[in-house]
């Protein structure tokens, strides 16, 4: 029943089930505490009215009394007045009693007061004497003691009802407490574990994917709309992830954008120097020195290689790759990033590299290597009088298993109001079309999925301070080691 009862319903249907029993439970509990204080009023005016009726009885035998101590007509008349008014009580309160237990007595002392009137009228009618008076008499008297008793045997009943009835509702309310508490019991976990669990974990995922961790969300098989949801989370974390890395893909080639023009002017060198190299060799061909022309073909050799290695870097920056991590030699990629952005800094910013060397971390060098290219370039573009430095140290803490980087410039710095949201998506300080304000927020992204953390530290007018920490051990990391 319960596994139907999970895999048949969904969480509407559930919450539709649930507060339908719980509607029914409280209409019949309502209903009942309903009827209880209804049966509860009538008892207290049939109380009432049993009250009356018994006072209006000992009004009857007190001028009972009277007439037998001091034979005064006008007592035996107020005792007939009393006893009409009793049975006329009795004739109105009949009619809307009828369903009570009490009726019972209340026919008693009808009949009782019918044999106590036929005893009155008969000493009123004889005036009978002697021992027939006396016999009268004691009938009289045993009557109306009979009266006074079932009257109060009538109320005593009543009350004794009214307190039963009362005890009824407690124990009725009672049981509905328990029962609610029950439920509640019953309910909470389902809620929990269907509703607030569920949501929470959302909750937590959507946090992380606005800070750039795009991991996927373990979907219990719940069959209602909590595994519906978290299913559908997956895929916008899959398409997200698929956005955030052509978004990274963007931001790369507007970066080649800006290095375009500074490779150009890197490879005019080694090409100047091969073709004056080519051109002394044409000279020195016929009847030169042999060990000259060596050289100027090493030369040539040589040169090649430095063209080669920034086309290659530029070819490597720019190559579309999956997010792999590998052991990285953090140094020589860190110079690498600076080769590749060197014709971009003017001659007044000194670039200072501070990384241990053989310092293996495990990385996306590519990715890795974006992070460090937007700092630079953000950094470089803080310094607005083109001078400055900007500093990358890096060292390890094994104990804990940690890697720091931090990158320092001395700009201008970042406003303490703006330090907070320079993380966010399309958050820029510069003018528009110079910048988009994806730059750190990429690298942000990328930090998470290393498994790390990024902070700033800024004072405006003295520069910013950016520490990366990276863990030294990263699990499913490929064997080798990538330059």
């Amino acid at each position: 029943m319960k596994k139907w009862f999970e895999k048949k319903l969904n969480i509407r249907q559930k919450i539709a089930l649930g507060l339908g029993v719980l509607t029914v439970a409280v209409a019949v509990v309502g209903g009942l505490s309903y009827k209880y204080l209804l049966d509860i009023e009538k008892k207290i005016h049939f109380v009432e009215f049993a009250d009356d009726l018994s006072n209006t009885i000992l009004e009857m035998r007190r001028y009972e009394k009277n007439f037998f101590l001091y034979h005064l007509d006008d007592a035996l008349q107020e005792n007939e007045a009393y006893l009409n008014k009793a049975l006329e009580m009795i004739h109105a309160w009949s009619p809307e009693m009828h369903r009570l237990h009490g009726t019972v007595f209340l026919d008693e002392i009808y009949r009782e007061l019918t044999a106590y009137r036929g005893f009155m009228n008969e000493l009123g009618e004889r005036h009978p004497k002697g021992k027939e008076f006396e016999d009268l008499e004691a009938n009289i008297r045993e009557s109306g003691k009979k009266l006074v008793d079932r009257a109060n045997r009538l109320v005593a009943f009543e009350r004794q009802r009214i307190l039963e009835i009362i005890r009824s509702l407690k124990r009725q309310l009672l049981a509905s407490l328990f029962g609610l508490v029950v439920f509640s019991i019953f309910l909470l976990p389902f809620v929990t574990r269907k509703i607030i669990r569920p949501l929470r974990v959302i909750e937590e995922s959507t946090l992380k994917i606005a800070h750039g961790d795009f991991r996927y969300v373990d979907v219990p098989a719940t069959h209602d709309e909590t595994e519906q949801v978290l299913q559908a989370f997956n895929r916008m974390v899959a398409e997200l992830e698929r956005r955030q890395n052509q978004l990274v893909q963007t931001k790369k080639l507007a970066s080649l954008g800006i290095l375009t023009s500074g490779i150009a002017h890197q490879l005019n060198n080694p090409l100047n120097n091969i073709s004056t190299s080519c051109q002394i060799a044409l000279e020195e061909l016929r009847g030169g020195d042999v060990d000259f022309l060596y050289k100027l073909l090493v030369n040539v050799e040589q040169e090649v290689a430095r063209a080669r290695d920034i086309v290659k870097g530029l070819l490597e920056f720019a190559r579309v790759k999956e997010f792999t991590i590998v052991p990285t030699d953090l140094r020589r990629l860190v110079e690498r990033t600076t080769k590749l952005l060197s014709s971009q800094v003017p001659a007044g910013i000194q670039m200072e590299i501070d990384v241990p060397e053989g310092l293996i971390v495990p990385l996306d060098p590519q990715r890795m290597q974006q992070v460090f290219l937007n700092l630079y370039m953000n950094a470089v573009q803080a310094m607005k009088d083109g001078t400055g430095r900007i500093t990358t140290k890096a060292w390890s803490d094994p104990h804990n298993e940690r890697v720091f980087i931090v990158v320092e410039d001395t700009g201008c710095g970042i406003d303490p109001e703006n330090l907070g949201k320079i993380f966010d998506p399309f958050f820029t300080t510069k003018e528009v079309g110079a910048g988009t304000g994806l730059g750190l927020s990429i690298c942000y992204g990328i930090i998470e999925q290393h498994h790390g953390s990024i902070m700033a530290v800024s004072h405006v007018g003295e520069g910013t301070r950016f520490t990366i920490t990276l863990p030294l051990k990263a699990p499913g990391v490929e064997e080798g080691r990538s330059a």
